[in-house]
């Protein structure tokens, strides 16, 4: 973080018998910094879609704005005949006036460290920070390099580019002089609540689940989630009952939908269930996302949906995929299907008994499957034809089949 600071002080002049006094501010400008790795695999095949045509990176968020690097294989302008690759970092998000320096590095992939960069960091003292106008203003190079150089030098192989991008973002603030300290602490209000639940103290309300019992009150519930809040005081409740059964839901994740409520935290699964494993772990994030869509409870979804998407695995990813065409979750579901569509674990998940319930409870997700993966491309389509690859119904399958068990 780069910083510059000027310093001014305003001394007011008095007669010699009275007191003097003086301020001090200072005016400090620095930049925020960050980083983002963007590798191009199949380059070959984005070479030739045609000048002007880009691919581009994930936005990613430096400095309070979102931002995007932009890949021409063909280059940018018409001028240029193609001769070379263009590469430019844009403004992905609202903003006016935006200074920022820049760094674009193309990585040298042979460990010789001849990385080819191009910085705007050591320029600074000589221009200024660029200044990026609106959403879509770019900062970069239409001549990056030229691509007959390109495909034989050490900077593509295996048919991948890796570029390297570093964006520091300028921030200008004002201090004075700062008369206190005082250390706030965290909010703490989920453990009074949770400590609420341990203690059963108040409690109004139970719930047999799985023949368990579980109780709990109203109001928390209610306050948490709307299904509770209609379930316990719409017009359908039932004044004389203090006890409802829950069906189809096991025990052990009631006890976590009511942890949550309290705590507004998941609990340590392993402490809690002994869960050590992955696969167990997973399994439980699925029952739980089909919780806390049945709930109304949508922090706790997301939760559930970030970490099944972390744990996406051979095993799971088929039941987990059906999970999330079920209950909405489209960001999981994309994820699943790119896992799935990938050349190296299309045979291995439907070997599972996983991709038997996908195809049964969620057949039109299929012709969704085959459309990422006809988008790997001609050449991956032919590698699977030399190789036997099954078709998607799965009739020339062998071998043992492993099904998590949906709830």
């Amino acid at each position: 973080m780069g910083t510059i600071e000027t310093r001014r002080e305003f001394i007011h002049s008095k007669p010699s018998s009275s007191p003097t006094s003086s301020s001090a501010s200072t005016s400090r400008t620095e930049t925020v910094n960050g980083t983002h790795e963007f590798k191009i695999k199949g380059y070959s095949l984005a070479k030739g879609m045609g000048i002007g045509k880009y691919i581009t990176s994930d936005t990613f968020a430096v400095g309070g704005y979102a931002w995007a690097i932009y890949f021409y294989p063909d280059g940018k302008s018409a001028e240029d005949n193609a001769a070379y690759v263009s590469l430019f970092l844009a403004l992905a998000s609202e903003g006016t006036d935006v200074r920022a320096l820049f760094e674009l590095t193309l990585l040298d992939q042979s460990g010789k460290g001849n990385h080819k960069v191009h910085s705007h960091f050591n320029r600074m003292l000589d221009g200024g920070p660029y200044t990026l106008k609106y959403r879509g203003s770019m900062w970069g190079y239409k001549r990056f390099y030229k691509r007959t150089l390109l495909e034989t030098s050490d900077y593509l192989k295996d048919d991948c580019l890796i570029i390297h991008c570093c964006v520091g973002v300028v921030k200008s603030h004002t201090e004075g002089p700062k008369i206190y300290s005082i250390t706030v602490p965290p909010s703490d209000i989920g453990q009074h609540f949770g400590k609420i639940l341990e203690s059963g103290k108040g409690a109004d309300i139970s719930f047999e689940v799985d023949g368990e019992v579980f109780t709990a009150h109203k109001l928390v519930l209610a306050a948490r989630s709307p299904v509770f809040r209609a379930q316990l005081f719409g017009p359908m409740k039932d004044q004389y009952s203090q006890s409802i059964k829950v069906e189809d839901m096991l025990a052990p994740v009631f006890k976590v939908i009511l942890y949550f409520i309290y705590w507004d935290a998941l609990p340590d699964m392993q402490e809690l269930f002994g869960l050590d494993s992955k696969w167990a772990s997973s399994l439980m994030a699925q029952h739980l996302l089909a919780a806390a869509d049945r709930y109304a409870l949508e922090r706790l979804r997301l939760l559930c949906e970030a970490k099944l998407c972390e744990d996406v695995a051979i095993n799971t990813v088929a039941t987990t995929l059906a999970l999330a065409e079920q209950h909405h979750c489209f960001q999981l579901k994309d994820v699943c299907l790119k896992f799935i569509a990938s050349p190296e674990n299309l045979r291995a998940v439907m070997q599972t008994d996983g991709f038997e319930y996908l195809k049964e409870s969620c057949p039109l997700v299929l012709s969704e499957l085959l459309q990422y993966v006809a988008r790997i491309g001609k050449h991956s389509v032919k590698a699977r034809a030399y190789h036997n690859e099954p078709y998607l119904d799965g009739s020339d399958v062998n071998g043992r089949r492993v099904k998590p068990r949906l709830y």
